[in-house]
């Protein structure tokens, strides 16, 4: 995975963000920091890096004057479309190396692990 993300100049966790962003179309720094289990100070490196690269743009929330809501540029939802393209081939490699009924069984049983463990898919609500 880090090598299919590295042209695009962002890791993992970036790649997340991205991602989540586009499923929900905008979202507080604070929510993203929640959903992902991050510090607000980790959060807020982030979503600067991905600021500064044009990804993601922000603009004051109406409600709270402090607080800045999230979206994806152009850009974003451009890069977003190529992030989705790396996951399905992490998950073609996968396929490829262990066969498609063994894979199936690892992407179930990796996710009901995830679940037991009290974990969720950030923005999945």
């Amino acid at each position: 995975m880090r090598e299919l993300l590295r042209p695009f100049g962002l890791h993992a966790g970036q790649a997340r963000v991205i991602h989540a962003l586009g499923r929900v179309e905008e979202a507080s720094q604070r929510q993203l920091a929640i959903e992902f289990s991050v510090t607000a100070a980790s959060m807020s490196q982030m979503t600067k890096r991905l600021i500064d690269n044009g990804f993601i743009q922000f603009r004051k929330n109406p409600q709270d004057k402090r607080a800045a809501i999230l979206s994806l540029t152009v850009e974003g939802k451009s890069l977003r479309d190529k992030i989705v393209a790396v996951w399905w081939e992490v998950d073609q490699i996968i396929v490829d190396a262990i066969g498609a009924e063994s894979a199936e069984q690892l992407f179930a049983r990796s996710g009901k692990l995830r679940d037991i463990l009290g974990g969720k898919a950030p923005m999945a609500d």
